[in-house]
């Protein structure tokens, strides 16, 4: 469905009450493909006026998978954040959909999770409905459906990924609802270091340890250059006979011990002077409360 552009010529503006439509060929004709640039005007204007404009959000998380030839291995950070503050250090990112579908999240920690855990119970009634295990592609319909149907108010920015009959399948999905089918994929504020790492180290049919390995420098590349990434990497390895979710699979970013002693030594401090006041008990009362009430019925 296309709308009407304010700044086009009435001729050609598409209005349910107008009588042209039928008659008019401009009306009848498809959409042109490729991008449209009619408002770039309007939004110059709109700058010009003092109007802001809209700014992307980070997600602060690094997440990532890629496939390799008996499966596939997805990773992420452990991070969560509000703004310039660290509110978890051991934040879950990988969520279960199904026994061989794991999903990452980045984005708004609530919605990763309420959209994972709807998904999940979703699935597990397909399951028992068709008496058949999911499929990779089944899960990123319900996951792109449910997301487009919000128009991208629901932050979750997603990395689907699981073996099925038909093999290892890796998703990319945008909390708009797009989806794209890559061999290795990234996402969240750390995924430019992560890809920068995934383009230079991989290569098709690798074996489980190239992955595991390619997949662990790219979460810590996410880890040390990336703010709103940090804390350990964790990784899910997916195969047809076995998941191996390791949490955590390494500590990137451990705690640094200590130097110094930072206690003050009892005399550091010179005492100038000192006043002792003694006090005097001139009266003492003990009130003792319940002793004439009702006894309490424990029958």
């Amino acid at each position: 469905r296309r709308f009407a552009n304010p700044l086009s010529s009435p001729q050609t503006s598409r209005t349910h009450g107008n009588s042209k439509m039928a008659t008019d060929p401009q009306c009848t004709m498809p959409p042109a493909g490729g991008f449209s640039f009619d408002l770039v005007t309007r939004n110059e204007k709109l700058s010009s006026a003092g109007m802001t404009v809209p700014k992307a959000t980070k997600t602060g998380t690094t997440i990532c998978g890629v496939v390799f030839k008996d499966g596939l291995v997805l990773g992420a950070d452990t991070r969560a954040t509000e703004g310039p503050i660290v509110a978890d250090k051991v934040c879950q990112k990988i969520h279960y959909l199904s026994p061989k579908i794991y999903c990452c999240g980045a984005g708004t920690a609530a919605d990763c999770d309420n959209v994972t855990s709807m998904i999940s119970s979703n699935l597990e009634l397909h399951r028992l409905r068709t008496e058949r295990e999911p499929r990779v592609k089944t899960a990123c319909r319900m996951l792109r459906q449910h997301l487009y149907q919000y128009q991208g108010h629901v932050g979750a920015a997603l990395v689907l990924g699981g073996v099925d009959h038909t093999g290892p399948s890796l998703y990319c999905i945008h909390p708009h609802g797009s989806v794209a089918k890559m061999p290795y994929v990234t996402m969240g504020s750390g995924s430019l270091a992560a890809m920068a790492v995934f383009e230079a180290g991989y290569k098709p049919d690798m074996e489980e340890e190239e992955a595991k390995k390619l997949v662990r420098d790219a979460i810590a590349s996410g880890i040390f250059n990336d703010l709103g990434s940090g804390s350990n990497v964790d990784i899910c390895v997916i195969t047809q006979d076995k998941v191996d979710y390791k949490r955590p699979y390494e500590v990137a970013n451990s705690r640094g011990e200590r130097q110094s002693d930072f206690q003050v030594k009892r005399g550091t401090t010179a005492v100038l002077t000192t006043s002792v006041r003694p006090f005097a008990v001139t009266s003492e009362t003990v009130t003792t409360f319940g002793t004439d009430a009702a006894p309490m019925d424990t029958a």
